[in-house]
């Protein structure tokens, strides 16, 4: 509480003091911790896609902090249309793990992937469209996709796609510290995937939700995993909430950039509907398609 200039008493501090008393009442203590989990839960995987629009200085001063290792979760600024965004980490830090967001930012090269919780219908389009344009793709699968859709998964493989480990069960692998744990995750995957196919799964990796710590990225690298994060993405998992193709184009389109990897869910209707234009507008615009594979040997070399 300030004394104003005329002597009287600024009470707007109270006022919004008594505002929240007055909306946790209302909302009672079960519903209010219902409420604030479901927001940050919300604002997790807004952070993961994040939707930010730097200034150069913002975009300088990220860049400097990327510098340093980074927990928690995957998060982009985008501070220049056509450029490469600023990630939570440098590419010179996760290099050191064998972990990538990006590619070379002077080659018009575009990276695929698709994370896969569970098969909705629209995996078939989706691959349809990518053997159309002859596009390799990544698959991230988790236990429950491989367990329901082995076909869909024969199917990825026998059309040159990468299958990926996005982990068994799907959990927040930045708490999880104990290697045993961290180990089960993938490899029980591993074991899935090779029993479906009979062969061995691609050491490539995605952390669920881009949730991450060093430790993690360590233990993945221990296991002779290569990790991957992305470069560019847009809300397209709500099953009930889908973007119009007018919203999808405005970010796919918009923000692509040489040496992007794309993600891209593979539940999302919008996606198996646009996906063949999406690709032939990215063509148009002077973009071809490589696979993970091409993007760890440029950027190794």
């Amino acid at each position: 509480m300030n004394m104003k200039n005329d002597g009287s008493w600024d009470f707007s501090f109270w006022g919004i003091m008594l505002t929240g008393v007055l909306f946790l009442g209302a909302f009672g203590a079960g519903q209010w911790a219902a409420q604030k989990a479901e927001l940050l839960r919300e604002g997790t995987e807004q952070l993961a896609v994040s939707e930010s629009r730097l200034s150069k200085g913002e975009a300088d001063s990220l860049e400097a902090k990327a510098e340093a290792s980074a927990d928690g979760n995957w998060g982009l600024g985008f501070s220049q249309e056509g450029k490469t965004p600023v990630g939570n980490a440098s590419a010179e830090y996760l290099r050191q793990f064998d972990a990538w967001y990006a590619g070379k930012p002077d080659e018009k090269v575009i990276y695929l992937t698709f994370d896969a919780g569970y098969e909705n219908g629209n995996t078939e389009p989706i691959l349809d469209a990518l053997k159309k344009h002859n596009a390799p793709a990544a698959f991230f699968l988790v236990g429950n996709y491989m367990e329901t859709s082995p076909e869909l998964v024969k199917r990825m493989i026998a059309e040159g796609h990468t299958v990926g480990n996005h982990t068994y069960h799907h959990p927040d692998m930045s708490k999880i510290s104990g290697k045993e744990a961290f180990e089960k995750e993938l490899s029980d995957l591993e074991t899935l995937y090779e029993q479906t196919t009979g062969q061995k799964m691609k050491k490539y990796y995605r952390p669920p939700q881009g949730k991450y710590s060093e430790s993690n990225l360590q233990m993945a690298k221990e296991m002779g995993y290569k990790t991957f994060f992305w470069s560019l993405a847009y809300v397209d998992w709500y099953a009930d909430k889908q973007p119009s193709k007018e919203e999808a184009f405005k970010k796919l389109l918009g923000r692509i950039h040489p040496g992007a990897v794309v993600l891209l869910h593979s539940t999302s209707k919008t996606n198996g509907e646009i996906l063949d234009e999406l690709l032939t507008k990215w063509e148009e615009m002077g973009y071809r398609f490589e696979s993970l594979d091409y993007l760890t040997a440029q950027t190794s070399s």
